[in-house]
């Protein structure tokens, strides 16, 4: 008689739901590497090599490092993690700064369109922030989606050199520092 099949149980990894031989094809595997040394160490042998020389040099540095050195470089480190997302699939988006960008659209001739984007990211409601701009300046102004989705505000007309003035004013946490003007394709600082 033939013997009855066994089932195989297969090990997954922990953090990125892949067999633990696919992980160095997935899109975390410098996140998988102390699983992978933990519970699949005949897989990756060179793993656990570098692990081993790396906490030889940890040791070594700490040693060697002063507790003021090694606390800077732990609050670089820390500011550098919080400005990368990670997105499904593995891709990184880095955090937008905080700025806020005029542009100045010319269209038909002599019609323009100033265009304000980043005002959200130093908590301006963009509804009443274009409210603000269209009395300001008499003309019509709207909240959009740009081309990359994210809102932006359209202001009809060339208001672009008078609008600094305006958002620094009505909105004291907008520094002039962090205004910035797009001049054929360039970013020029508004200060």
């Amino acid at each position: 008689m033939a013997e009855k099949p066994q089932q195989i149980v297969v090990q997954y990894c922990q953090v990125c739901g892949l067999p633990p031989e696919y992980c160095e094809f997935g899109p975390e595997f410098e996140k998988c590497k102390p699983w992978l040394i933990q519970n699949a160490p005949d897989l990756y042998p060179d793993l656990l090599k570098a692990a081993n020389a790396n906490e030889a040099d940890k040791i070594a540095d700490q040693l060697q490092s002063t507790g003021i050195s090694s606390a800077d470089s732990g609050g670089s480190s820390e500011a550098k993690q919080e400005e990368v997302k990670r997105l499904p699939g593995g891709k990184i988006k880095k955090k937008d700064k905080k700025e806020v960008i005029i542009e100045k659209v010319v269209r038909n001739k002599r019609k323009c369109i100033t265009t304000v984007k980043g005002l959200e990211l130093f908590g301006v409601k963009l509804s009443d922030a274009s409210k603000k701009l269209g009395k300001k300046f008499a003309t019509g102004a709207s909240v959009v989606k740009g081309p990359t989705d994210k809102e932006q505000i359209d202001v009809q007309g060339d208001i672009s050199y008078d609008i600094v003035e305006f958002i620094t004013e009505t909105w004291p946490d907008v520094l002039e520092t962090s205004i910035f003007f797009i001049e054929d394709g360039k970013k020029v600082p508004a200060a």
